[in-house]
């Protein structure tokens, strides 16, 4: 009987611990993460590999294009210094990595897919004149100083201890760091095979120690042969937003693509007729524009400083020069790889969700590289010194030439395919054109109005509404009305040429006033694709290691 009651209580208590047991299990929610503001923002770029085909590449070839890349990678860091300052002492103040690598992207504290917004407690608005002037510089001080070269596109304007403005050109201001650069480009020409390219490396190498670009500049346009390529130093005036008078470092590293290059190459002959035919007076076209040009494709490699930060460029049109463009024209340069990873990647989620379903079957890379490309070719038609011979349109709209320009490139592109598609010379549909040129604004005008392309997306897109080019659905999708996109887009393009051929300065203001915002409606829009988790941007993993070299 003892027995059989211990048996019981032990066997009371076994099942007790048991059922204890089952008592503290214990099951997890999963709770969903919310992403912080930083994550939120570097969510807004996808990363892309900068890769390309080097196997075409000569033994010389492949021993130069690390050179090349070491050349372009030093730009950074004289970006960083116009657009910011003490790059070091910036990132050196900030523990989260996020932020870091939002600042890295930027080339500073300021976004510049959100209209420069400072994201960096502290930073304070960026200066309209970068770090080009002194900070506490006005337009009017400016305009009232003298000293030498104010204007030039190769110095920055400093105060002296009595503050009194003075200006310190580029090559005194880096002159250890352009030395070293120039150095790297004397090396890669010992081992050109091509000797246009070997031409051009040694002259660049030397216009970067005195700031003296133009027969670089003439030697570029020369090139023919060349399989490698590199566009390195200051280049572009967007950062500054001041004047537009400051030229911005950057570098590019390229490989042309000779398959698609031989497609291209008739289309630059166009230009004198198209220049004739354009839909403004005579006077507004007087202009003859050079027929040196050449029209090519390329991968590039390697991107730094200016053309690095924020939205990253899918094409070149250069040199800048009036005096070269109007002797030689210019060149025109496709970045492929960089375009096609844009249009899979941001242009075709967009149409999914901001073009009408019928019309979706227009969007193609064929027609986005196409209004890529005219765009860059349309750079040379119209203008480049105003009808009343006190200058270079440049000159003459300040701070707001480098949107219009942008502007008129967009439009004029498109209405040289339709004049090309008139002649047959273009085999293409020209709705695929219009259609892929309308989902190109939404994914342009996404970069802000910071940028000058994304305000000339913005005019062309305020301008377009207000002429019935599109209407939008019930079901909040953009459908083209064909007729009236054609007819917008001759009227925008009188407008655009007559402005840039007056060097009409206040009413060029007034259309970026009134057309270049962005409106509550088409902010909605917008905010529905980065609701669909659409990026706005690329950014790349790129160099030496990512190319096998």
């Amino acid at each position: 009987m003892k027995q059989i009651l211990i048996f019981l209580m032990v066997t009371s208590v076994f099942y007790s611990c048991k059922k204890e047991e089952k008592v503290v299990t214990v099951v997890e929610d999963k709770v969903e993460k919310i992403p912080t503001e930083m994550e939120q923002n570097l969510n807004k770029y996808v990363s892309v590999e900068l890769t390309a085909d080097l196997s075409s590449l000569s033994a010389n070839q492949r021993l130069m294009l690390p050179i090349l890349i070491d050349a372009a990678e030093k730009m950074n860091a004289l970006f960083w210094y116009e657009a910011y300052g003490d790059s070091q002492a910036l990132l050196n103040g900030i523990a989260d990595e996020d932020s870091k690598r939002y600042v890295n992207i930027n080339y500073g504290p300021w976004d510049r897919l959100n209209g420069n917004k400072p994201f960096v407690d502290a930073a304070g608005e960026k200066p309209l004149g970068a770090n080009y002037y002194p900070k506490d510089m006005t337009k009017a001080e400016f305009d009232a100083a003298d000293f030498e070269n104010k204007t030039s596109l190769y110095n920055f304007v400093r105060r002296d201890d009595n503050g009194k403005l003075f200006s310190i050109p580029y090559h005194q201001q880096f002159e250890s760091e352009v030395k070293e650069v120039s150095d790297l480009l004397l090396e890669a020409s010992k081992l050109a095979d091509d000797a246009g390219l070997k031409k051009y490396l040694e002259l660049r190498a030397e216009a970067l120690l005195d700031d003296e670009y133009q027969a670089s500049d003439l030697a570029w346009m020369d090139m023919k042969t060349n399989t490698l390529d590199i566009v390195i130093g200051p280049i572009e005036t967007y950062e500054d937003q001041l004047f537009g008078n400051k030229a911005a470092h950057e570098a590019y590293v390229l490989i042309k693509d000779q398959e698609w290059s031989a497609r291209l190459a008739k289309f630059s002959a166009y230009l004198p007729e198209l220049q004739k035919g354009l839909p403004v007076g005579d006077k507004y076209k007087k202009e003859t524009p050079g027929t040196d040009s050449d029209l090519n494709a390329y991968d590039v490699v390697y991107y730094a400083g200016d053309c690095n930060s924020g939205s990253k460029t899918i094409a070149i049109n250069l040199p800048n020069d009036e005096e070269v463009q109007l002797q030689k024209g210019t060149r025109r340069l496709q970045l492929k790889n960089t375009m096609k990873a844009k249009f899979d990647k941001i242009l075709l989620p967009i149409s999914e969700v901001l073009i009408d379903e019928s019309q979706r079957q227009y969007i193609t890379f064929d027609a986005f590289f196409s209004n890529t490309m005219f765009h860059e070719v349309a750079h040379g038609l119209g203008i480049k010194n105003t009808i009343d011979g006190s200058g270079t349109v440049r000159s003459a709209l300040k701070e707001h030439a480098s949107a219009l320009e942008e502007g008129k490139a967009d439009i004029l592109g498109l209405y040289m395919i339709q004049q090309l598609t008139a002649k047959g010379e273009l085999k293409d549909d020209i709705k695929d054109n219009m259609v892929t040129f309308m989902a190109g604004i939404f994914r342009s005008v996404r970069f802000g109005a910071s940028s000058a392309h994304g305000k000339a997306n913005m005019i062309r897109f305020n301008f377009f509404k207000e002429k019935g080019a599109f209407t939008k659905n019930e079901d909040g999708t953009f459908m083209v009305n064909f007729d009236k996109m054609e007819v917008a887009m001759i009227d925008l393009s009188e407008l655009i040429l007559t402005l840039q051929g007056n060097g009409d300065y206040d009413g060029v203001a007034n259309l970026v006033v009134q057309k270049g915002v962005i409106s509550d409606d088409l902010q909605a829009d917008l905010d529905r694709l980065s609701s669909a988790n659409i990026p706005v941007d690329i950014v790349f993993e790129q160099g030496k290691a990512v190319l096998g070299l």
